[in-house]
């Protein structure tokens, strides 16, 4: 199949709510971890290289193998690790919400035979693990899907900041473009790793998605 959809399912007009969420951003900026460009590509390359970024494509990954498989029950075990991942309330929401409003939209817009029965069952879904199963149903190969993943995650960070932090649209473009050849790198990492790779050394973003919950201000929900 065409590569195409991956355009519409990453696009931020797709509803699944991105634009809702900074990934504990917000509180990076309060607390004055990020507050120029400098910093700003030094936190989103900490978090995709040792956060959610590399988990996430991991996961996505395994889930897209899995599928190809007919492995329901792995798939099933994929999910309930990635949810366990979340380290807060908030982050675990901002995996989960966007995970079932992308899987009902594709369902409802992409259906396919295969992705209806790897979704039953299933309540609570995050959101790498959904974009595997669709991809993976639909036969769009994991060489196109985690690199496009991985860019989108970045760019709705990056939209965050432009909204939380003093960056402009010019730099926030600056800080992707770098961003860009450390995606492709990972992409191309993730998808020879295996579920005992995952792990995350970011402690002091998770300790901010908890400072989160109770910060002051908020134009997020994580």
């Amino acid at each position: 199949m065409t590569t195409l959809p991956l355009f519409a399912w990453l696009s931020p007009t797709f509803p699944v709510g991105a634009y809702a969420y900074s990934h504990g951003l917000e509180w990076a900026v309060e607390d004055g971890d990020v507050r120029d460009e400098a910093s700003l590509l030094d936190w989103l390359r900490d978090t995709l290289t040792h956060g959610a970024g590399r988990n996430d494509a991991i996961f996505l990954a395994a889930t897209h193998r899995a599928l190809a498989f007919g492995d329901l029950t792995k798939i099933n075990e994929i999910n309930e690790l990635a949810l366990a991942f979340a380290p807060s309330q908030e982050l675990r929401l901002e995996t989960a919400q966007q995970g079932r409003s992308f899987l009902d939209a594709v369902l409802a817009a992409w259906p396919h035979d295969s992705l209806t029965d790897a979704a039953k069952g299933i309540d609570e879904i995050a959101y790498p693990v959904a974009v595997g199963l669709a991809a993976s149903a639909h036969g769009i190969a994991r060489q196109a899907t985690l690199p496009a993943f991985l860019l989108a995650f970045a760019q709705n960070l990056v939209s965050a900041a432009i909204r939380s932090a003093p960056i402009g649209q010019t730099t926030g473009m600056r800080v992707l473009s770098a961003l860009t050849p450390l995606v492709t790198e990972l992409a191309g990492t993730a998808e020879n790793l295996s579920l005992d790779d995952v792990g995350s050394a970011v402690f002091r973003a998770d300790l901010g998605s908890f400072r989160h919950e109770t910060q002051y201000t908020r134009l997020f929900r994580s």
